[in-house]
């Protein structure tokens, strides 16, 4: 097709917006709340351009209007340079503060508002909502409210039990905003690198993130892949560490839910991985509030980044003094759906995953114990039972927790231990077990490999990254 833009004839293929367009040809229209992997929602109106059809011209915003057969664009004519800048004025008086909003109001010679100032930092662009939605998959934020309470944040404002903390949103908003939302939990580069200085003591590695220590250990009470999980805790309990522990605990058939228990009994209840995302924030909110103060946590490393990302975002110590939180995390390459697990296992094996005496994954292979008996399949065919989001997390060792915990590394019926805090070699200190040594290469390895696919994931929200 064949169309015009600020005089310059172009030639577009079909289905190419206005936008796409102009910019194959060198013309830059602004936009703030565009990206090329997402649906275009034409929220902002920056990147209204004006149009001459059959004679008639009106206003449309490029990133959304259809390129079309003798279509003529103007993307810089009076009328259009006064919209955006009557629109940078309107969204300068309401972010002040940000620089991206700044630097578009020069760029097109708006210094101060007319209007009022406010101190918002969002503008509602939805560049957040939309990346969580439509790439990540998790739908942890959304737009709430209407009119002039329109915001965008987790349901009914309270702590996300579903954001991953995998930073997507934070790398597509163009202020600071979700950053600063207390609700969600997006962990960037800088995010981590500030985390790990703050709680973390040891030695850095490029594959296993920061740890003093690195043992395999088995525990003389037994338990899946050496025990010890439920070891730690019972020794944290015994030796007053903390108070209470947050543990997941299997609910109705093989579902599974977090519990606060406070003695051997319930961490005993919990024993064995469950291989299922479960919501925690709420909980550990609950706990918080129920007047607990010394608690453990343990948790998938999503978990473990929202939890140090709430520990940096709130004052946690000003609203429940005394609070002391103790971050068990364990090894995870992903995690699965119960309902999507329970039906995959029924066509694959013919058994009901709700009579399972255990689960387990050892040697890329998932395998589930029902009447004692040991059913496997290779944990690559298991795709389409997969957790949203888990593509887009790049982390297998639960790298800011205290102290770490999987079966890779180490040999049949031991666990592996990584020590990254204080608190966690306190905690080790504590507990009684056998030492082994670990295979530090084959964890390094499924690090690798994760990483290196949360990385494509990640870039496919960066190409369309305005800096």
């Amino acid at each position: 097709m064949n169309m015009e833009i600020d005089g310059t004839a172009v030639k577009i293929e079909a289905g190419q917006t206005i936008l796409e367009a102009a910019r194959n040809i060198g013309i830059e229209i602004p936009t703030l709340c565009y990206h090329p992997a997402l649906e275009p929602l034409g929220a902002c109106r920056l990147c209204v351009v004006e149009i001459e059809e059959r004679g008639r011209k009106k206003v449309v915003s490029s990133c959304n209007y259809p390129a079309e057969e003798k279509l003529v664009v103007s993307t810089k004519s009076p009328d259009i340079i006064a919209i955006r800048k009557l629109l940078l004025e309107l969204l300068l008086a309401r972010c002040p503060e940000e620089g991206r909003i700044q630097s578009l109001a020069r760029e097109y010679g708006v210094v101060k508002p007319r209007f009022v100032l406010e101190d918002e930092r969002c503008i509602l662009c939805g560049l957040c909502t939309r990346v969580c939605d439509e790439l990540v998959g998790v739908s942890a934020i959304n737009v709430i409210s209407r009119g002039v309470d329109r915001a965008v944040g987790a349901p009914y404002k309270e702590l996300s039990d579903d954001c991953i903390g995998c930073g997507s949103c934070a790398l597509v908003c163009p202020t600071e905003a979700i950053k600063l939302e207390k609700n969600i939990y997006p962990t960037t580069a800088e995010d981590i690198a500030e985390l790990e200085a703050k709680y973390l003591v040891g030695e850095r590695d490029a594959e296993l993130g920061v740890y003093n220590a690195i043992i395999a250990g088995k525990a003389a009470t037994g338990g899946q892949d050496g025990g010890m999980v439920t070891a730690l805790l019972i020794a944290g309990i015994e030796h007053n560490i903390f108070d209470a522990a947050l543990v997941v605990q299997r609910a109705a058939g093989y579902n599974a839910e977090y519990v606060v228990v406070d003695d051997v009994a319930g961490i005993l209840s919990a024993s064995g991985t469950k291989y299922l995302r479960v919501p925690l924030m709420s909980t550990l909110e609950a706990a918080l509030k129920a007047g607990k103060r010394r608690i453990a946590v343990v948790g998938t490393p999503c978990e473990v980044r929202a939890v140090r990302k709430l520990q940096q975002l709130w004052d946690l110590e000003r609203e429940y003094p005394g609070v002391e939180l103790t971050i068990l995390g364990l090894f995870c390459f992903e995690s699965f759906d119960y309902l999507a697990l329970k039906s995959y296992t029924k066509r694959t094996f013919g058994v009901e995953l709700d009579k399972a005496e255990k689960t387990q994954i050892s040697k890329g292979n998932y395998i589930v114990t029902v009447a004692g008996k040991d059913y496997s399949c290779a944990v690559r065919d298991m795709e389409s039972v997969i957790r949203e989001g888990c593509p887009f997390c790049d982390d297998f060792a639960s790298r800011l927790a205290d102290i770490a915990i999987g079966s890779v590394g180490s040999s049949d019926e031991y666990s592996t231990v990584i020590v990254r805090s204080k608190a966690g070699q306190k905690l080790l200190d504590a507990t009684e077990f056998t030492r082994a040594e670990v295979d530090k290469k084959e964890i390094a390895k499924l690090v690798k490999f994760k990483k290196r696919n949360a990385d494509k994931n990640i870039e496919t929200v960066l190409e369309g990254v305005v800096v």
